[in-house]
């Protein structure tokens, strides 16, 4: 199987940290060329050196159309195509029913949802025949714990988007396919423990989130990025609209 992205030009959104930093770093290991996005210039200048290659950064919200139609103008200008848009950029907002607040809805669909209408739609005129499209859904889509009603939801919500628009591209050549991850060890959910149970609970939170899943542990965000390199390159070249769990099997029991 042909795993190599050589010659493609990927824009990942969210890509200064966490999953999306794995995808930018597995998409240059395997040739391809990376612009990634996210709000912080700091972030992305770290980010870009971390990924490598020919990777560039560029500041943008993906809430905001204008400055997603912007970023696509300058890979345009850049590099006269694009083949693969990942659109991971995203947010959770942790609330029980009874709690949820107006601005946590706000802000949680407004990213997670319009984010990534705005990631994809105005990328569609630059991608060509053979182009995909990844959107990061999560497994809370379909087991949401308690208090994740509005995560869950809003990445129900895409994976509702992805059935519709491959309908709407038929006979573009352009796939889209969603990319469900579990529970990942990024920097974010390991401020989220500390900041809920203090430093020292940490590793052991992560160990115990680890033993409830069938591989005994959770994933690396590069592990996520190797499923996305799949879904980008030519070897998913028949598959689209799928839902792909890259969870260790624990959205499966």
């Amino acid at each position: 199987m042909d795993m190599t992205l050589r010659g493609k030009v990927a824009v990942v959104t969210g890509g200064a940290s966490g999953v999306g930093l794995g995808i930018a770093q597995e998409f240059a290991a395997h040739g391809a060329q990376v612009v990634i996005t996210d709000l912080d210039r700091s972030d992305l200048d770290r980010a870009v050196g971390q990924v490598g290659g020919s990777c560039t950064g560029i500041v943008a919200d993906v809430t905001d159309l204008a400055a997603m139609d912007s970023v696509y103008r300058e890979v345009e200008s850049d590099y006269g195509r694009l083949d693969v848009v990942v659109a991971n950029a995203g947010i959770g907002a942790h609330a029980p029913l009874g709690h949820i607040t107006e601005d946590q809805f706000e802000r949680t669909f407004d990213v997670n949802v319009k984010g990534v209408l705005f990631t994809v739609q105005p990328a569609l005129p630059l991608l060509r025949d053979g182009g995909s499209i990844v959107v990061i859904g999560s497994t809370a889509s379909v087991r949401p714990p308690a208090g994740m009603s509005l995560y869950g939801g809003s990445k129900a919500a895409v994976r509702c988007l992805v059935r519709a628009w491959i309908q709407d591209i038929k006979g573009s050549g352009i796939r889209i396919n969603v990319l469900s991850p579990g529970a990942v060890d990024t920097p974010s959910l390991r401020r989220a423990a500390e900041q809920a149970q203090g430093a020292d609970a940490v590793a052991p939170l992560i160990r115990a989130m680890g033993e409830g899943n069938p591989t005994g542990r959770i994933a690396d965000p590069r592990e996520i990025g190797k499923a996305a390199v799949f879904l980008a390159g030519d070897a998913a070249g028949f598959v689209t609209g799928v839902e792909l769990f890259a969870d260790g099997g624990m959205a499966q029991v």
